[in-house]
């Protein structure tokens, strides 16, 4: 039986992150927080049988990528079909601010993100499909291989909901933390997710 083992692992925090802004595809990089927390990813995941590493093409998954790669030794190869939603007018904005300011689309993007339109950015359907033709194609291509693919919070819960057949509009029933590890095991019968949401290796860093 074929089985291709996918890491699908959310990138470290930002200065954004930690304020509570909308990042989106705005080019954010690691705060130290995030570096340490990268770090300590690098060194549980050097455990780990990894053939090939992957990472959006933004500077927040890229360097945490990199820092998970050295000790492995392996390359990092960016593609942008794993790139964070587009929040449009949204980026750079606090939650409280988008509030305040776009009211009705943010209450629709809270109860109703499969249906939300967010003013210049992107739609979720459109990040999930982008996201699913990007993994189908890395899973395609490296049959029975260990892949890692650094990405980001948006972005991996469009592409777990995908993978499960279950709909966005269930969007906010996952969770996803900086550096959190997804595991899912690709088998002839489809995709089987083994861990959510796992940051046990950045357990000493929470208060």
């Amino acid at each position: 039986m074929h089985m291709t083992k996918l890491y699908l692992i959310r990138h470290g925090e930002t200065a954004w992150n930690a304020a509570s802004r909308a990042q989106g595809s705005q080019n954010i990089a690691l705060s130290e927080n995030g570096r340490m927390q990268a770090k300590l990813l690098a060194n549980r995941m050097k455990n780990y049988p990894i053939d090939h590493i992957y990472s959006s093409d933004l500077d927040r998954a890229y360097e945490t990528a990199k820092i998970m790669a050295e000790p492995l030794g392996l390359p990092v190869e960016k593609i942008e079909g794993f790139r964070e939603m587009c929040f449009g007018e949204w980026e750079g904005l606090t939650h409280h601010e988008i509030q305040s300011k776009y009211d009705e689309h943010y209450s629709v993007w809270r109860s109703k993100p499969h249906e939300a339109y967010i003013p210049g950015g992107e739609k979720l359907i459109d990040v999930q499909k982008r996201g699913l033709r990007a993994l189908h194609q890395l899973v395609e291509t490296h049959k029975d291989e260990n892949i890692a693919v650094i990405s980001h919070g948006v972005a991996i819960k469009a592409i777990l909901l995908g993978l499960m057949d279950i709909d966005l509009s269930y969007f906010y029933r996952i969770r996803q933390d900086n550096t959190c590890i997804n595991l899912v095991e690709f088998t002839d019968y489809g995709p089987v997710i083994v861990t959510l949401n796992d940051t046990s290796h950045i357990e000493s860093m929470k208060p």
